[in-house]
């Protein structure tokens, strides 16, 4: 969860670079990134700890 959380950070801040975005837009777009891959991580952890 926390790999998920930290690589969507990383892939978020470069999308908003590569767009050419200010420091907000990639704080922005590091934030939802980080959020999103964060709740799909919890999701994967439960499921595989359910599995076990």
């Amino acid at each position: 969860m926390i790999a998920g959380f930290l690589l969507g950070a990383l892939i978020g801040w470069m999308r908003a670079a590569k767009r050419g975005g200010a420091r907000a837009d990639k704080l922005q777009y590091a934030a939802a990134h980080a959020m999103g891959l964060a709740i799909l991580g919890l999701f994967l952890t439960v499921l595989i700890s359910r599995m076990t």
